[in-house]
């Protein structure tokens, strides 16, 4: 086996001859396709070439088993851990019973339409709870960096063989596009109901219990109902703060994990696009992307999430708080691109040696962003307010405090608001007095630097707060059997144990622990 390289213009694909000329004679496989664009931005596409007899290793999804009759898993939580640990029991012998505090991908949009639209916030179904998890509605992003976890074939395969489209398999940042991933965890639903698993929504689990001398454990959902297994998989993402308070109480270890906090950051698409591609862009050509890491006084800074061509969404779990995410459609064709920059805070930043105190200091700051608002709301309200002489402030419960990128460095309240793609609306806002010290610092130090012509520039909106970056506790387990070290056969998964971000890493982590679980 060899490798060659076919370098392409952005507005076309590599012709059959030009593959053939560079495979001479024999068999080839695309591996990868990237955008450079150190220079003239151009495609580069990567094979593999076979001589003749050389065998070609296609990978193959393990093969599912009717696990009607199989001994049962619990699985608490459908998002990616979820789903990719349930779908690995059933090619092990084991019948996946999902409980999800939500509703099914389907309903769980009208509950969003709700948050979005009129402020309401349903704390069991929102963009954070439900089927698919907070991934769903978030761009589906694939790419990740925990290839030594885990066989990422297995999570990407799956996917396309539940119908994301097979360009993940080659794409160096891959991504699927909130309006295609519902379909996908529908079909993913369905092969796991098909073979035997059993799906139950609307099911919060409020405790897990195994008393002296049983094998199963007991799991009580808060409908009354009980679901029983000799073990539980808890993938129940990085929000579910009332599943660490359950465990807390029964007398379980807990440990306080370091999370990072920031704002989500808007530019029009434009700006970036005339940055990345060097002033060629052109229609046709992808949305451009961007990330940065920087270090500053000893604290990561970096870019998360990036979403181009697309929305802000409101993810507050609870009524009172101000939550914000990004998403983009499969075609990324939106007016402007947002990311979260967030800074990493550490435990030892915050004081004590209470495992809540990082997720209390998230729960406040998120406060804090809605208190602001809502003082602005009711004095946008009073009949003595001159309209002429202050900006319109939304009256949706969910509109976020805004400022603008420069005037947030600098640290003064921005004049005016610019047009941004976030529906409930913004209130002009001193981010810089509303987020903490070792934040804001560290932001106001980086964003000057950001080696992106049109990225510091007041055309860019910052809005808070960014803060569901991952969870910040950790459940604690064992790093051979992946149990719990306070429960022998329940195990800790995914983002909400602490133990992995995004949508992959979360994959990867529900599928090593399907295959404990299953031993």
């Amino acid at each position: 086996m060899r490798e060659f390289e076919i370098v392409c213009p952005l507005n076309r694909e590599p012709r059959l001859k030009e593959i053939e000329a560079k495979a001479a004679g024999c068999k080839w496989v695309l591996k990868k396709r990237s955008i450079d664009a150190r220079k003239e931005p151009v495609w580069r596409y990567q094979y593999e070439a076979y001589d003749t007899g050389e065998v070609i290793e296609e990978y193959k999804i393990p093969e599912y088993q009717d696990v009607h009759d199989s001994p049962a898993v619990i699985v608490v939580g459908s998002g990616p851990a979820g789903m990719f640990a349930a779908l690995k029991l059933l090619t092990l012998g084991r019948k996946p019973i999902i409980l999800e505090r939500g509703k099914d991908v389907h309903e769980r949009k009208y509950d969003m339409a709700q948050l979005s639209r009129n402020g309401i916030v349903n704390p069991d179904s929102n963009y954070c709870y439900g089927e698919g998890g907070a991934g769903a509605f978030s761009d589906g992003k694939l790419y990740t960096r925990s290839s030594k976890r885990g066989d990422i074939r297995e999570v990407l395969h799956q996917l396309v063989a539940h119908g994301a489209n097979r360009n993940i398999l080659i794409d160096a940042h891959p991504h699927i596009g909130s309006d295609k991933l519902p379909t996908v965890v529908e079909n993913i639903r369905r092969t796991i109901t098909e073979h035997g698993g059993e799906y139950h929504f609307n099911s919060k689990v409020i405790s897990i219990t195994r008393a002296d001398g049983e094998e199963e454990y007991a799991v009580r959902t808060a409908d009354g109902k009980e679901y029983r297994s000799a073990k539980v998989i808890l993938a129940t993402g990085h929000s579910a703060r009332d599943i660490y308070e359950m465990l807390h109480k029964a007398g379980g270890k807990l440990e306080a994990k370091g999370f990072a906090m920031g704002v989500r950051v808007e530019h029009p698409q434009e700006k970036i696009n005339w940055c990345q591609y060097h002033g060629t862009w052109k229609p046709g050509i992808p949305a451009a992307e961007y990330s940065f890491v920087e270090q500053v006084d000893g604290r990561g800074v970096f870019s998360f999430c990036m979403c181009p061509g697309g929305i802000l969404v409101p993810s507050a779990t609870e009524q009172g708080t101000i939550v914000m995410n990004g998403m983009s459609n499969s075609e990324r064709n939106g007016k402007f691109a947002n990311a979260g920059v967030v800074v990493q805070i550490e435990p030892e930043d915050v004081k004590g040696e209470d495992p809540f105190r990082l997720m209390d200091l998230q729960s406040k700051v998120e406060h804090d962003m809605f208190d602001y608002c809502e003082k602005a709301r009711i004095e946008a309200a009073r009949p003595h307010r001159k309209a002429k002489d202050e900006q319109d402030v939304p009256q949706n419960p969910m509109a976020a405090p805004a400022q603008r990128m420069e005037d947030f460095c600098l640290g003064k309240m921005s004049k005016k608001m610019p047009e941004t793609s976030y529906h409930p609306g913004v209130v002009n806002a001193p981010l810089h007095e509303l987020l903490p010290a070792m934040v804001v610092q560290r932001l106001q130090k980086v964003f000057p630097r950001v080696k992106m012509r049109n990225y510091y520039t007041n055309a860019a909106l910052l809005i808070g707060v960014e803060s569901r970056t991952s969870s910040a506790i950790r459940i604690p387990r064992d790093p051979q059997t992946l149990e719990y070290l306070s429960l022998e056969g329940v195990f800790p998964c995914g983002e909400g144990a602490g133990y992995s971000g995004g949508i992959v890493s979360s994959a990867i982590d529900g599928i090593r622990c399907a295959e404990q679980a299953a031993k």
